[in-house]
């Protein structure tokens, strides 16, 4: 089953131009999606509005390199390692399903454009990486389906309750599951159930791509945009019109805020974890 190229043993009944039209016409329904959700809910035009309106009260100016710097930060941090989850468990499982996603697809691309017949054998490891990305995703995608969803994880609801904003994770997890099953079915020769299976792999991938409107999948384009903002208006000072992070021992905060001494002592201790203390479960 890992050695086997799917894709080319499907092109005995369907046509590769028809599984490369099928690959370039769901790419254009990402790209029309996001515009579409772009124009719907004003993201770009909040974006560079608010981008000229922390640049009026900038207290610095951040030059090319050092933008080229914080670009190179939000690669590493934001985008490359998800630094921005604090919760492990969340982490891993945003990686493991955007790693797996992204070889996923990168695979099917490649094996549908570069060998999707038998004539045109792919190297072993295309295959390979192509049921691996699914178990990723699969695995990734699970875990945040049954154990972390913060409705479930903290608010005590159950696993099964279905809201339009899910249409992207389960869309995600039934192209996974459905896909590495059509593999399996087809490799052990099962043909009913390799059709069968074959079909709701084809529902969920279109499911996916073209609900990009409705769902988290356009995100993922904005999220690096916002990260890099963010950092920008930190260096800049502007910090979003937001006051800066005081330090409550020195004598200058305290003399802009007299009562932290009175309240508080002139050494005010580290006030701890707080929220993070523990886990949300008081449902």
């Amino acid at each position: 089953m890992l050695m086997n190229n799917p894709f080319s043993e499907l092109s005995s009944f369907i046509s590769p131009m028809v599984m490369q039209g099928y690959v370039i016409l769901m790419a254009l329904l990402v790209v029309g999606g996001t515009i579409l959700d772009m124009i719907h809910k004003k993201s770009a035009q909040y974006f560079f509005e608010n981008a000229k309106k922390a640049k009026k009260s900038a207290k610095r100016s951040v030059g090319a390199g050092e933008k080229a710097s914080i670009a190179v930060h939000v690669l590493v941090q934001e985008v490359l390692t998800s630094g921005e989850f604090c919760n492990v468990r969340r982490r891993l499982s945003h990686l493991l399903t955007m790693y797996g996603f992204i070889i996923f697809v990168a695979t099917t691309a490649i094996m549908i454009f570069g060998y999707p017949t038998s004539a045109t054998p792919a190297p072993a490891i295309l295959p390979q990486l192509w049921h691996i990305g699914a178990l990723m995703l699969a695995v990734g995608g699970y875990w945040f389906w049954f154990f972390i969803r913060v409705d479930v994880s903290a608010e005590g609801l159950s696993w099964y309750r279905i809201e339009r904003a899910d249409i992207f994770i389960l869309s995600l997890l039934t192209t996974a599951t459905f896909g590495l099953i059509w593999s399996f079915a087809q490799s052990q020769g099962i043909a009913g159930w390799s059709t069968l299976f074959l079909v709701l792999f084809i529902v969920s991938n279109t499911t996916l791509f073209a609900t990009v409107l409705w769902s988290k999948f356009a995100h993922m384009f904005f999220k690096p945009a916002a990260a890099f903002q963010k950092r920008v208006t930190r260096a800049d000072e502007s910090r979003e019109n937001l006051p800066a992070d005081y330090d409550l021992t020195d004598p200058k905060v305290q003399a802009l805020f007299p009562d932290i001494p009175q309240y508080m002592g002139k050494k005010p201790a580290y006030m701890g974890l707080g929220i993070k203390r523990e886990s949300p479960n008081h449902y």
